[in-house]
């Protein structure tokens, strides 16, 4: 499963700290930010990938968050 997300993460700091958070609450799968990209797209792949638990754990860290049709 793919997930991917707009997302308006625009440091690489912050980058690596969602990409960890969200690496703890989805163990296993693969979580990439494309900071080259204008929509500044989170993908996760993976089993059991909750879009409402990535979007409210990005939003509680203060960034946008919507999923990519």
């Amino acid at each position: 499963m793919i997930e991917l997300f707009k997302t308006n993460v625009n440091d690489v700091n912050a980058k690596e700290c969602l990409i960890r958070l969200l690496e703890q609450f989805f163990p296993g799968c693969r979580v990439t930010i494309d900071m080259h990209d204008c929509d500044k797209v989170l993908r996760l792949e993976g089993m059991n990938v909750q879009p409402d638990t990535v979007k409210q754990l990005v939003r509680e860290k203060g960034f946008h968050c919507s999923e990519l049709d």
